[in-house]
């Protein structure tokens, strides 16, 4: 028999529910594309696979991930706004370069809306708060250990985000995760290289054993002391290395 033309054909196939065009599942699969080679390239930044001033090229890196290109555009477009990756008129895409000068910054700014985390943050932990963030420790400490250094920044960002969710401040806590991923690669570089997890660990451990006492202002002071301290120590390397790479250099 005929179909009527005034006869709704079914609603899978034209409409979602109340009438509303139907979701494809391509924009998604694109999507999931997208994060994952948002993950991959990433971490071949933070682990230097990829360099300081290195071109990304999307052609070569679309062969690398076994994706086409349209996901990579995507993904070194979040890296751009994470500030990992720079857009030049001339070179595309390029691995960011921080001067010493922007590092400095960029710790100068963790330092102060940290502490103003943790700060009203430590009257409101609960005990379960604290273990959750003696739990993380426990995991980062393991990380050093076996130098499974691609979880040592991760793991390091969810111990110090444990300590301010309770404050209750997530436009702060976002801005100060960019900041961490600014970071990142510099300070997984500089502890890999001089070994100095020792003394992150001890710090961490009394930060959080400030913040159970509820001594609010000796333990923003001890963090205040931890992120200017690692700063610094990151800068005197990145000092260091920069030197050396440019005597190295044809004169």
């Amino acid at each position: 028999m005929p179909t009527n033309p005034s006869t709704p054909k079914s609603r899978s196939a034209l409409s979602g529910p109340r009438g509303t065009p139907a979701r494809k599942a391509r924009p998604l699969l694109r999507q999931t594309l997208a994060s994952a080679a948002v993950d991959a390239i990433r971490e071949r930044i933070l682990d230097r696979t990829y360099p300081e001033g290195e071109p990304l090229r999307q052609d070569v890196l679309a062969t690398d991930l076994g994706v086409s290109r349209i996901p990579v555009r995507e993904a070194l477009r979040q890296l751009e706004a994470e500030g990992l990756v720079t857009f030049n008129p001339h070179r595309g895409a390029v691995v960011s370069s921080l001067s010493i000068a922007e590092i400095e910054e960029l710790f100068e700014l963790r330092a102060e809306l940290e502490s103003d985390l943790l700060r009203r943050a430590v009257p409101l932990m609960s005990d379960d708060d604290l273990e959750r963030a003696e739990e993380v420790l426990d995991e980062y400490e393991a990380a050093f250990r076996d130098r499974d250094i691609a979880a040592w920044g991760d793991l390091n960002w969810h111990f110090h985000s444990t300590l301010y969710c309770a404050a209750a401040r997530p436009v702060t806590l976002a801005v100060v995760e960019r900041l961490h991923l600014h970071t990142n690669r510099y300070a997984r570089m500089q502890l890999a290289l001089t070994h100095g997890e020792s003394r992150a660990q001890e710090e961490h451990r009394a930060i959080v054993a400030a913040a159970r006492e509820g001594a609010a202002s000796r333990a923003c002071h001890l963090l205040n002391a931890h992120i200017t301290g690692a700063g610094q120590s990151l800068i005197d390397f990145l000092r260091g290395e920069r030197s050396m790479t440019a005597s190295d250099r044809p004169r």
